[in-house]
């Protein structure tokens, strides 16, 4: 088969890419073209305007086409480039890890909300529960200046990821990761548990989309029958290793907050907000405190 992108402008090959991500039914092919071939000449926006002219050369038209099969066949941007932002951060990626998404930057947020509402008198400790790429946990202790944090995975895979990512952002000396089942093997006391665990019913899985289904990890993904599993186990653990004061928060799926929010009580937690929406509306990041005695 010939390759498209033979000879083509940078432009040209952006149009060609473009269109046939569009012809193969993918959502965002304009955004997704620009992106790779962004990244197959290491040039930004600007570059690719002022070189827009300029021939591509036999290795980036070669390459620009194996980028193409991939994404066509259902490969994510971010697992083809190894990388996606979080937070304004780059995080790598492994197959052991999810891709960060947008939504589970309301985590994030609702996390800092709560942090800077309740002081500490010593550097905060913070706990990222089944921790992947290591994107909650980092973003909040860029966030946090004194904050240590650590996190645990139950893959050796995804724990070396995240060791990579938070010394490629300069924060490896106040990040450290553990191998175990949720919290298992952490004591406490942390002013912070955050996590975004499994939480896709096992039946739901096959009906996911491709990016999804054939890319990310099970083990991320899998909630158990209905869901629940992870969060059954996480919350009992994190109640006991919260703090007086300390918080809980967890991504939830879709019209899962208020189960959530049932189990927390169940545990001995305090509900004192509603949970945080994703700019979909959706109720994202749930919350609990651990009352002080």
């Amino acid at each position: 088969m010939s390759n498209p992108f033979t000879g083509q402008s940078i432009e040209g090959a952006r149009r060609t890419l473009a269109a046939l991500l569009r012809s193969a039914r993918l959502d965002e092919a304009e955004l997704d073209a620009r992106i790779l071939i962004s990244a197959v000449l290491a040039l930004d926006l600007t570059g690719l305007v002022t070189q827009a002219a300029r021939a591509l050369t036999a290795a980036e038209a070669s390459r620009l086409a194996q980028y193409a099969q991939r994404r066509i066949a259902g490969e994510p941007v971010a697992r083809i480039l190894g990388t996606r932002e979080f937070w304004g951060l780059p995080f790598r990626l492994s197959e052991a890890t999810l891709v960060p998404r947008p939504d589970t930057e309301t985590v994030v947020e609702l996390a800092l909300e709560i942090f800077r509402e309740r002081q500490t008198s010593h550097p905060p400790r913070i706990a990222d529960i089944g921790t992947g790429s290591g994107a909650i946990l980092l973003a909040l202790l860029h966030e946090i200046p004194d904050a240590f944090g650590v996190g645990t995975d139950l893959s050796q895979n995804a724990l070396r990821t995240a060791r990579d990512n938070a010394a490629a952002l300069g924060l490896a000396d106040r990040a450290a990761f553990v191998a175990c089942s949720y919290a298992a093997a952490l004591g406490g006391p942390f002013d912070l548990i955050v996590s975004n665990p499994p939480y896709i019913p096992s039946g739901e899985i096959p009906k996911l989309s491709i990016e999804v289904r054939g890319h990310d990890p099970h083990l991320a993904l899998d909630g158990g029958n209905d869901g629940y599993d992870a969060y059954r186990a996480l919350i009992p653990q994190a109640a006991e290793r919260l703090a007086p004061g300390g918080a809980l928060i967890v991504e939830a799926g879709l019209g899962q907050a208020q189960n959530i929010e049932t189990l927390m009580r169940g545990a001995a937690l305090s509900l004192d907000r509603p949970p945080k929406a994703d700019l979909a509306g959706i109720p994202r990041a749930v919350s609990a405190r651990k009352m002080p005695p």
